[in-house]
């Protein structure tokens, strides 16, 4: 059984699916304090975790893997790691702590945005006394060859908004 089909197996809370075609797929995760609705098995350490949730498979993306995360008040994420071939954007939505990257140690809050090479060790940590809501944005490094307006190419809209 591969790590998705062992995340959605366990899974407390479904993503749900609200409308897709070839070309899109969009799923509504629900409130972001019901986070720790959602669970799984980590697929090396064999042990749940809670108040995280995967969206590769969810929404078939081909790029990235995007994962929403809490950590409870006075928390800190048990482990640190590296990728071998991917970089993390890890952007906080709520709460505030310390991010630790090699030797480096710092403070982040709401609003924050932390880059991280795939051999940077990192790791997170909650100080305050609510549960912190962050994202997760994993992608190759270096994959990006095109981005903003030097890829995309206007188009009339047509149809009209309904």
């Amino acid at each position: 059984m591969s790590f998705v089909e062992q995340q959605i197996f366990i899974t407390m809370k479904q993503i749900e699916k609200l409308s897709e075609n070839e070309n899109y797929t969009a799923v509504n995760l629900g409130s972001l304090d019901g986070l720790m609705d959602y669970s799984l098995i980590h697929p090396v350490r064999k042990t749940l975790i809670e108040g995280k949730v995967f969206l590769k498979d969810a929404t078939d993306a081909t790029g990235t893997e995007i994962s929403f995360n809490m950590l409870p008040p006075r928390t800190e994420q048990p482990y640190f790691h590296i990728h071998r071939k991917n970089e993390e954007t890890y952007i906080i939505l709520k709460g505030f702590g310390f991010y630790q990257v090699d030797e480096d140690c710092f403070e982040i809050k709401e609003g924050s945005v932390i880059r991280v090479a795939p051999k940077g060790k990192r790791g997170i940590r909650n100080e305050s006394d609510e549960t912190m809501i962050y994202m997760v944005i994993q992608s190759k490094e270096n994959s990006l060859e095109e981005y903003s307006t030097a890829d995309g190419k206007r188009l009339p809209v047509e149809p009209k908004w309904r």
